[in-house]
């Protein structure tokens, strides 16, 4: 059974920084892309950042140079490192497994942990 744990969320002020944490059990890295989505009140959920079998990154291009996604293959941990955050940044964020680069059709999902930036 896959299970995915989001943690790290919190509230923070405009050009601060958080670490999202997703502890993955039951799926393997190397079976396909992990990746992070978020969605705000009212919006569509749309894909931050999603890692390759290879860890080769990538990113929706208004977070690109501030969030970095990473993973620790031995722990079963996805990462993502979110630094000069903006208010538009505020939403519920997911981590997700088995999908490809930054489309919301992946198979498992977490619960979400809430990012919330004020100005």
């Amino acid at each position: 059974q896959v299970q995915l744990a989001e943690s790290g969320g919190g509230s923070v002020q405009a050009g601060g920084s958080l670490r999202l944490t997703c502890q993955v059990a039951g799926y393997s890295f190397r079976t396909n892309y992990m990746g992070w989505f978020r969605q705000a009140p009212g919006k569509e959920r749309e894909g931050v950042a999603a890692i390759d079998t290879d860890s080769n990154p990538y990113y929706e291009s208004s977070v690109e140079g501030r969030f970095t996604i990473s993973r620790d293959d031995v722990n079963n941990v996805l990462y993502l490192q979110m630094n000069s955050l903006k208010p538009e940044d505020t939403a519920m964020y997911y981590c997700a497994a088995d999908g490809w680069w930054l489309l919301p059709s992946y198979k498992y999902w977490g619960q979400g942990t809430q990012v919330t930036v004020s100005s």
